[in-house]
């Protein structure tokens, strides 16, 4: 019956206007209007504002190579959040895909990103953009690419502080080698597995710790620790994603200890077994910012509920996403 179905499907040849509509009836009938107000594409040279138009070319080199860098930022009370850390970082990472970014230098970038978002009208969300070896033929090689491509997307959503904790679990999904942990690049499929395998065990999400015992990073999330001598302690970076909010967290706690509620503030090699005995553990990462995490595989953080310490942190970094100074308002139009 499959068979049947597929063949009497797959023989129709369609036309431009058929296309035009199946795709506008499938964006009718979710959500995608409202939730992707305003896309930007290279291809087409400008901002798309019909979710049905939002398309990419099937022969683009990050489709079916997965030949492209990412990055966000997130979009609170009409401003960007640390928009220019996390575009030095894209272009860290193009670098090292070798990915030219000539023709989209970073003002060029940033401008580009801003009037997308104020063209979107949203005001509380984040930004998602890609940069593409670009489309040109189906080989391996991107030498046939005549452009990179630049692709964004405005992503409205309704957000709030983490104020509940979550489970996690180690996830035996083999961790990306250093030299792609440390790209954000659009091959994520270890980063699906990790998280669907935490799914599965009905957990948040998973943590990944590396032949050697020492604890990594998170799926999207970096992890943060508070040990007994409260002192705040996150993975070293040398081997995993260097995350933007994780490294604003590490900016901003140093007035904790100021303040007598951290003994101090440090990155380095932290083994799973020194880790557990944590008396507070989170995620950290744009879309939280501070997520606690009361349990690890089966077993209690510290006493097992959300910590104060954390939450303190928390503050900090929310306080700063609403009023700090790596804001960048939208300028938005009326």
């Amino acid at each position: 019956m499959v068979a049947l179905f597929l063949r009497s499907r797959c023989t129709n040849k369609v036309s431009q206007m058929q296309v035009l509509q199946k795709l506008q009836d499938k964006c009718s009938s979710n959500t995608n209007r409202s939730t992707y107000p305003a896309m930007y594409s290279s291809v087409v040279g400008g901002i798309i504002l019909d979710p049905a138009m939002m398309v990419l070319p099937i022969d683009d080199h990050m489709v079916h190579r997965g030949h492209g860098v990412f990055d966000t930022a997130m979009l609170l009370d009409g401003c960007l959040y640390e928009l220019d850390a996390h575009l030095d970082r894209f272009l860290r990472s193009a670098a090292k895909a070798r990915i030219d970014t000539a023709p989209f230098p970073r003002d060029a970038l940033r401008s580009i990103l801003l009037q997308m978002t104020a063209a979107s009208g949203c005001r509380k969300g984040s930004i998602r953009y890609w940069l593409s070896a670009g489309p040109g033929d189906f080989l391996l090689s991107s030498a046939g690419c005549p452009a990179p491509a630049f692709y964004a997307v405005v992503i409205a959503a309704d957000y709030d502080q983490c104020r509940d904790g979550v489970r996690a679990v180690t996830t035996s999904v083999p961790m990306k080698p250093p030299l792609f942990a440390t790209v954000k690049n659009v091959n994520y499929l270890p980063n699906v597995l990790s998280i669907m395998d935490a799914e599965d065990r009905g957990a948040f999400a998973a943590v990944w710790v590396d032949d050697q015992g020492y604890v990594a990073e998170g799926p999207m999330v970096n992890v943060a620790f508070i040990t007994p001598d409260r002192e705040l302690v996150l993975p070293a970076f040398d081997k995993i994603l260097s995350g933007c909010t994780a490294k604003r967290l590490l900016a901003l706690a140093p007035k904790l200890v100021d303040a007598g509620l951290l003994t101090a503030v440090a990155t380095r090699n932290i083994t799973a077994e020194d880790a557990r005995r944590s008396v507070e553990m989170a995620f950290v990462g744009s879309g939280l910012p501070v997520l606690p995490v009361v349990e690890w595989d089966g077993n209690p953080i510290g006493d097992g509920e959300v910590g104060q310490l954390m939450m303190a942190l928390s503050d900090l970094l929310w306080e700063d996403m609403k009023s700090g100074p790596d804001r960048i308002a939208v300028p938005y139009s009326g």
